[in-house]
């Protein structure tokens, strides 16, 4: 009983912040589909990373609220619809419901057919940005879900090790805890700037942060 009594507060603490929380209530307003376009939004206005005519991908991008905020930043009057100015392709395991402009592949881009659909929309192309919103299904043993996350954040790094421009840059969420250090290190080891961010979206008691690598060393 005790247990179910705990599990009720913490669903109706959520559910309370989650209410009142003024990234929900802007996301609604400005017509996302999460509150995590906003995290994405801080990184862009900080970095510059999002530039027109670029060429972007973004693996894990369901339910698509990157996307959409990507897709803004590339269209010349910032509209959700019209004109484009690059090209935009989504990654996800998941379905997502369309974006106007973006090009979504359903399917795990570790799968060679998946990988080979990804790389003809591509079409011999580079990309200039590779961001990854991808996060396990947490179990909350910290050991098993720091691997998931770093096995995650390693499959990002070893794709734009392959499919980024020189100049590229690469944004991931990663979690504070057991396996960041590592984390950091191989991003290091990757990218000439390595840096890491927390976003005023992200909830203060979230152990979530971002790293952001520009520039891959040539030797990665």
């Amino acid at each position: 009983m005790k247990v179910k009594t705990k599990s009720k507060k913490v669903n109706k603490a959520w559910l309370n912040d989650h209410v009142n929380d003024p990234y929900v209530k802007l996301a609604q307003q400005e017509g996302y589909r999460a509150r995590a376009a906003y995290k994405l939004k801080e990184i862009d206005e900080s970095l510059g990373l999002v530039r027109p005519g670029q060429l972007v991908v973004d693996l894990g991008a369901s339910p698509g609220a990157w996307s959409q905020y990507l897709r803004r930043r590339l269209a010349p009057d910032g509209a959700a619809v019209g004109q484009l100015d690059g090209v935009l392709v989504a990654v996800d395991i998941l379905p997502m419901e369309p974006v106007e402009g973006v090009q979504f592949i359903q399917g795990d881009f570790r799968e060679p057919e998946v990988l080979a659909s990804l790389e003809q929309v591509l079409a011999g192309r580079k990309a200039d940005l590779v961001v990854s919103d991808m996060a396990p299904n947490l179990s909350g043993v910290e050991s098993a879900d720091a691997a998931r996350i770093e096995h995650l954040v390693e499959l990002a790094a070893d794709f734009a090790r392959t499919h980024l421009t020189q100049q590229g840059a690469l944004v991931v969420k990663v979690f504070h805890g057991s396996g960041y250090s590592q984390l950091v290190k191989l991003f290091k080891e990757t990218f000439k700037v390595v840096k890491p961010l927390k976003p005023k979206a992200s909830r203060d008691r979230s152990s979530e942060t971002f790293l952001v690598g520009i520039g891959l060393k040539v030797d990665a």
